[in-house]
């Protein structure tokens, strides 16, 4: 039977810092690339699994306040960090697994300012070593 899952309190976590109360959205990708293994005499295609490229866009609120988004981004821009994106606060455990993305890359920060709205930006962590804790 499916079940459905209402996010109430997700935790989010870039380079130690808990930005929870500035995230809106995270969208985890876990993805390997498909490397043909197709040979003479076969007649369909066979794939096995290649290097990893993971990556997680972050949907954050901007506050250029002192230890706030924009403080927090700007000196990721260029350099590896470190991303943990987990459904809630509690324990990681097979139904709140803490997804983990180690050397990702920031390449860039879209700041978004539209008049009358809150000004977001999304941003992207590319890369890195992917694990998932349960325990």
């Amino acid at each position: 039977m499916a079940t459905s899952t209402i996010l109430s309190n997700p935790v989010v976590t870039v380079n130690s810092v808990d930005m929870s109360d500035q995230c809106t959205s995270a969208v985890f990708h876990v993805n390997y690339n498909q490397l043909t293994a197709t040979a003479f005499g076969d007649v369909d295609n066979k794939y096995v699994k290649g290097l990893g490229d993971h990556s997680v866009d972050l949907e954050f609120y901007m506050s250029f306040a002192a230890a706030e988004t924009w403080a927090t981004l700007k000196s990721l821009v260029g350099t590896t960090t470190t991303v943990i994106v987990q459904p809630s606060s509690g324990a990681a455990s097979a139904t709140n697994p803490k997804l983990t993305l180690t050397g990702t890359f920031l390449a860039e920060i879209p700041v978004n300012f539209a008049l009358g709205e809150l000004s977001t930006a999304t941003v992207t962590f590319t890369g890195g070593v992917y694990s998932e804790a349960t325990s």
